[in-house]
């Protein structure tokens, strides 16, 4: 069968088929690339993949490309990539693999094109296009990735108990392509997981977070969490969140099943926003709940300062699985701490102070922290729903209101420390820090306006009355 698409008439595609015609290699486009051509998706890797050497039709196209192109060769894996602009090009020889029981690295030989397709993880990244003159073009696809693109379908090409066995985190790739394309996993390739997923304790966590990412940011991501219980990976890679599950009940009372709610509360914000942390913030805004939850005669089923609580394992599940323990994992941590303060101001009188110490807390991350809050609304009661959105947008207008007249996102306090020993002939000392911090609780409780000269003076005031 011979590919009809435009996007096959391309220069570089045609130049690498030359490239490889004058070395007489046998060249073709697999993987992704080919695999998204027929779905429609945008694609700039291109993996090659060679009958003979990658490297040394990697080193010949870059010398084509000439200006702008950049090689960059992997002797030990066999593999080289050229890059110009956008345009990244993967070569690597045809190979076979073969695994040992207790590591994922293969023992690699050369191989032809079929014992390269076999080795493949699924069978719509199995499918290849010529790049030769004579047969530029033709798809070779051995298990009818094409049928299973057309039935929406993940499906191992060889045993998927040995494909899962081999390489481990193919159970999370196609939970991963899953999610991402939104197609089903295969009836035996989704029991080869549940059989295998023990195995996935020999992949490092760094390469799980790769694929948990990339479930993060699928359109619904909660598909791809679901499939993760379903196969029972999520137990192993992520038992935090398998305590979210289950309602209990008591005296007739129950509570929300905390992990549905939070999977709705991911996919809600990730219909608003891109970022990445932001999203990771909404599956463990509830992470506290289970260590929370009490039982009140009066109160029903109660999770009293699970915010808190769940700020607090925030680094530790971060350290667990290999996330960054950086400016990332802060402001997750922040946003799973601050999340109720604004259902606290809807709840309560709204009054300046209480919205001026949510604007300084947050800082500039307060315009996330509002997206989390409106996610997190997800009550089947629409008229309540209605109302809380609703109440949202009152405190939105009062931080507007009140930012703009007191400035105080991420204000320092006008009158610093050095200022503050001139004045009363300090040494450095607690008493400079308790002095900045009456100044600052001053401007949040709007006693003193976010001024020099009033900072100034009230200082001066507390001094004299003996009151720090």
């Amino acid at each position: 069968m011979r590919v009809e698409n435009p996007k096959i008439e391309n220069e570089v595609l045609h130049l690498i088929g030359e490239t490889a015609d004058r070395m007489g290699l046998e060249c073709y486009v697999i993987g992704g690339w080919v695999r998204d051509l027929f779905l429609h998706r945008p694609s700039t890797d291109i993996d090659v993949v060679v009958v003979g050497s990658g490297i040394l039709l990697a080193e010949e196209v870059a010398k084509r490309l000439g200006k702008g192109a950049h090689l960059s060769v992997f002797k030990t894996y066999g593999t080289a990539q050229v890059k110009r602009g956008d345009l990244e090009l993967e070569f690597v020889g045809a190979r076979k693999e073969s695994y040992t029981r207790d590591s994922r690295n293969p023992i690699v030989e050369d191989g032809t094109l079929q014992e390269d397709q076999d080795r493949r993880d699924f069978t719509i990244n199995a499918m290849a296009i010529c790049l030769n003159k004579e047969r530029y073009g033709e798809l070779l696809d051995p298990f009818d990735g094409m049928g299973d693109l057309e039935d929406c379908i993940i499906r191992t090409p060889l045993d998927p108990d040995i494909t899962f066995s081999d390489d481990p985190l193919r159970m999370m790739r196609a939970i991963r392509f899953a999610t991402q394309l939104g197609f089903n996993i295969d009836g035996e390739t989704f029991d080869a997981i549940v059989r295998n997923k023990e195995r996935i304790g020999i992949i490092t966590k760094e390469r799980i977070a790769e694929e948990l990412h990339k479930i993060m940011l699928s359109r619904r991501p909660s598909e791809g969490w679901i499939l993760l219980d379903k196969t029972g990976l999520l137990s192993l890679i992520f038992p935090e969140l398998v305590a979210l599950k289950g309602i209990e009940v008591k005296e007739g009372r129950g509570h929300k099943d905390v992990f549905y709610h939070t999977l709705k509360v991911l996919d809600n914000i990730s219909e608003n926003t891109d970022k990445l942390w932001l999203r990771w913030a909404a599956l463990l805004h509830d992470i506290g709940k289970p260590k929370s939850k009490a039982w009140d005669p009066q109160a029903g089923w109660t999770f009293r300062n699970h915010n808190y609580i769940g700020a607090k394992m925030v680094p530790k599940i971060f350290a667990k699985m290999k996330l960054p323990l950086n400016e990332k994992m802060e402001y997750v941590k922040k946003m799973v701490d601050l999340h109720m303060r604004p259902i606290n101001l809807i709840e309560d009188t709204v009054t300046d102070s209480a919205v001026r110490r949510l604007l300084f807390e947050a800082g500039d991350d307060i315009d996330d922290l509002m997206l989390l809050c409106d996610a997190d609304i997800t009550s089947r009661n629409e008229e309540k729903k209605a109302r809380f959105h609703q109440n949202y947008q009152l405190v939105r207008q009062k931080m507007v209101e009140l930012e703009e007249r007191d400035r105080i996102r991420n204000f320092q306090p006008p009158v610093d420390g050095k200022e503050i020993m001139e004045l009363f002939h300090l040494e450095p000392c607690s008493l400079v820090g308790e002095l900045k911090s009456a100044i600052k609780d001053a401007i949040l409780d709007g006693v003193i306006p976010n001024d020099h000269e009033a900072a100034k003076q009230f200082v001066i005031e507390l001094w004299q009355k003996k009151k720090i």
